[in-house]
């Protein structure tokens, strides 16, 4: 049996304009990106970044209004072209300068951003 290993998580809070840069500067220090994800609070939208390094887990969270564009950290971390996409495809969340993107067919799914809002 393997030995267990305690994970501790940090949550930064971070503005949209200041994204790019944490990402970057988090690429420096030796984090690797481990996924993304959204959520509806209210009537915006909550993004959670999450980066691991020596099993201590730092999460940025980002809050935007609908309608804000988010620029895509593909260009620092090539594989979260799927996170984007997927958020893209279920919320409605658009973000620019993506290395691979889908536009908006990612998945494939009954309705158009099931999980926006805006309905």
């Amino acid at each position: 049996m393997s030995e267990r290993v305690d994970v501790k998580q940090n949550f930064t809070p971070v503005e949209l304009s200041q994204l790019l840069t944490k990402v970057k500067d988090l690429k420096d220090e030796g984090y690797r990106f481990a996924q993304a994800c959204a959520t509806v609070v209210d009537d915006k939208f909550e993004i959670l970044y999450s980066f691991d390094k020596e099993y201590k887990l730092l999460n940025l969270r980002l809050v935007i209004s609908q309608g804000e564009e988010v620029e895509s950290i593909t260009g620092i971390y090539w594989p979260a072209f799927i996170y984007e996409n997927e958020m893209r495809d279920l919320f409605g969340i658009q973000f620019n300068h993506m290395e691979l993107d889908y536009q908006g067919n990612f998945f494939k799914v009954a309705e158009p951003t099931p999980w926006s809002p805006k309905k």
